[in-house]
């Protein structure tokens, strides 16, 4: 018979990125006593992760836990970046409701939009919290229309409809279920959890039925499975079956060895978990992201929605340039393949797959800033490799005609600046939308681009809009394709031979461009050494050295100044990279080279080409 299990409430914050999710949790944690009066907490605690710290995103899902009264509130801090939308599409299979955080300034975003859809289609009641008030330009009440609006628009039922709205301040700790009143705590949001979520339900007495959502890793004890028991019980040294809703052959008879519950930040070993606690199980080798423990005598999968497919890949490629192998620790295609397929257990939305030749990987992923954040985890480390320019994933229709993925981007700039974005999203295939006045001085600009048109096109952005623009992407479906782009305007220069550079022959080469290396960096042939001012490749000798002779002439001995060189980040890097080149990573540098060094290979290769 099924019961509810009224002293637990599982649920998942979700927002579009930057909207104060972990904020949120933070405070939750803090008022509700997980933490010692006199304890030293970090800022943003959930984000355990140096690169989620470095960057200020969430792109993990973190699982927590924390008591109000005599309820066990399990929460789970979701990623609110698109390219991280497959953590976000499979932990709300384990919850039973959703707190959406919403910016009182910025209002819905493409993401509010992607994730609130996700939570609508499992029809799990939400809690709106409008977060932020504090700012000065907050409008709240117009933010609430925003929503209700896109609840409409998602064809919200009517209990969905009729969900309560928290006004808070994540940042002061308070929250409050009016806007006229001002908030001292956290408790009206602990209330509306309390209220309007409602308690898990399942069967006690039915067979063991646990969905696994997430998987961690641990190098001691390998993985760990974190799921919902939705029916039965679990418990230390139980028999159970794995399968599989979408793949019917699987079955197999394992022993849960340890069984962990959360409590505040930490896992917590126990003997016993009953329906509606979220666990953690260790000790089983082969557990998926879908799968089901079971019962063996009645092995009943439960339905896990697929993870939406990846639109972009690029090749990870063994590092074969001259300086190979002086700067990273893991260097062989054995080393790249087991790291690249192991990373396929904690990420649904990755793929890995193995290409004509040993020594390159092809690596999908759901867009830019989802495989530079994997690239940056492997060279920290201490993996070296080279990686090639990202390339969108095409397919057919079928009538045999070629479709594309196809993205909405909202653009918010400033008014001077529309027309200059406006122009550049039209080189590269976008179509305007809509274009409505935001406020302040602001516009809201709306296109229908191709994925491959945004590759390369954030850092030009920023320059154009002096880094006041804010560009948000969500994935619209396939559309037909929409001709060619031309990525770059600008050529490379090329370093003409392999050594050291020098003062003086970076001096003659700044003159043709931007310098991506100051002097005393090591150098080789092919390797891109900068950017040309004009459409073409030029190779540039910058190890060339001062020939010296026994007469002197006025002002020769002038000191040499040269320009400051510029740094390319990871995604600076990725983004310039063209077709032809290649972007070397390793531990302590990025070099951009071209596929083929050697320069009159290159030259007889484009020959042929054309």
């Amino acid at each position: 018979m099924f019961t509810k299990r009224n002293d637990i409430r599982n649920i998942a914050i979700i927002a579009h990125v930057d909207h104060g999710k972990t904020t949120i949790v933070d405070e939750l944690l803090k008022q509700s006593g997980v933490f010692r009066a006199n304890q030293e907490v970090a800022e943003r605690v959930m984000d355990s992760n140096d690169i989620e710290r470095e960057r200020g995103i969430t792109i993990l899902s973190k699982n927590t836990a924390i008591h109000y009264g005599d309820v066990k509130i399990n929460i789970i801090d979701t990623p609110g970046h698109a390219d991280f939308g497959g953590e976000v599409e499979r932990v709300l299979k384990m919850v039973n409701g959703v707190i959406l955080v919403v910016d009182a300034f910025e209002g819905a975003m493409p993401q509010t939009k992607f994730v609130l859809k996700k939570a609508l289609e499992l029809s799990l009641p939400v809690v709106a919290c409008i977060n932020k008030i504090d700012r000065p330009e907050a409008r709240p009440e117009e933010v609430v229309d925003e929503i209700l609006e896109l609840f409409i628009d998602l064809d919200a039922d009517e209990s969905q409809l009729d969900c309560p709205f928290i006004f808070a301040s994540a940042k002061e700790g308070t929250a409050s279920a009016s806007i006229e009143e001002a908030g001292t705590d956290m408790k009206p949001l602990f209330d509306a959890i309390i209220d309007y979520i409602p308690a898990p339900k399942g069967d006690p007495d039915a067979d063991t039925q646990v969905l696994i959502s997430t998987i961690d890793y641990n190098e001691y004890v390998g993985r760990i499975g974190v799921g919902k028991v939705d029916n039965g019980s679990v418990r230390v040294n139980q028999d159970v079956a794995i399968v599989n809703a979408h793949d019917p052959e699987k079955y197999h008879k394992v022993k849960i060895s340890k069984l962990y519950e959360f409590e505040g930040l930490n896992r917590v070993e126990v003997t016993e978990a009953g329906i509606g606690s979220i666990v953690a199980i260790s000790g089983i080798s082969d557990i998926h992201i879908g799968d089901t423990l079971c019962s063996p005598d009645n092995p009943q999968p439960i339905p896990f929605q697929r993870i939406s497919e990846p639109t972009i890949s690029m090749d990870f490629i063994v590092n074969d340039s001259p300086l190979a192998g002086q700067e990273g620790k893991y260097v062989t295609s054995r080393h790249l393949r087991d790291r690249l397929y192991r990373m396929l257990n904690t990420d649904v939305s990755l793929r890995v797959e193995d290409t004509d030749t040993t020594e390159a990987f092809k690596v999908s992923g759901r867009g830019e800033l989802h495989l530079s954040v994997l690239i940056e985890n492997m060279r920290r480390e201490g993996y070296e490799f080279a990686v090639s320019k990202p390339e969108v994933l095409y397919k057919t229709d079928e009538h045999g005609k070629k479709l594309e993925p196809m993205e909405r981007a909202y653009v918010d700039v400033p008014d001077e600046f529309t027309g200059t974005v406006i122009d550049k999203l039209s080189q590269r295939k976008g179509e305007l939308q809509a274009m409505t006045p935001h406020g302040a001085g602001t516009t809201r600009l709306e296109f229908l681009i191709p994925s491959r048109g945004l590759i390369g096109y954030r850092g030009e952005f920023m320059t154009d809009t002096k880094g006041n623009g804010i560009i948000n992407t969500e994935f619209y479906g396939y559309g037909s394709y929409k001709g060619d782009i031309a990525y770059r305007k600008q050529g490379s220069l090329i370093a003409y031979e392999t050594g050291e550079t020098v003062t003086y022959g970076l001096f003659s080469a700044q003159e043709r461009g931007t310098l991506f290396v100051g002097p005393g960096e090591k150098v080789y042939g092919g390797m891109v050494v900068g950017q040309n001012g004009k459409t073409d490749d030029i190779e540039v000798n910058v190890c060339r050295k001062k020939q010296l002779t026994n007469t002197r002439a006025s002002g020769s001995d002038d000191a040499l100044r040269l320009s400051p060189k510029k740094e390319l980040s990871l995604e600076e890097a990725i983004e310039f990279i063209d077709t032809d080149e290649l972007l070397e990573i390793t531990p302590e540098n990025l070099r951009i080279r071209k596929k083929i060094l050697d320069g009159t290979e290159r030259y007889r290769s484009k020959r042929n080409a054309n």
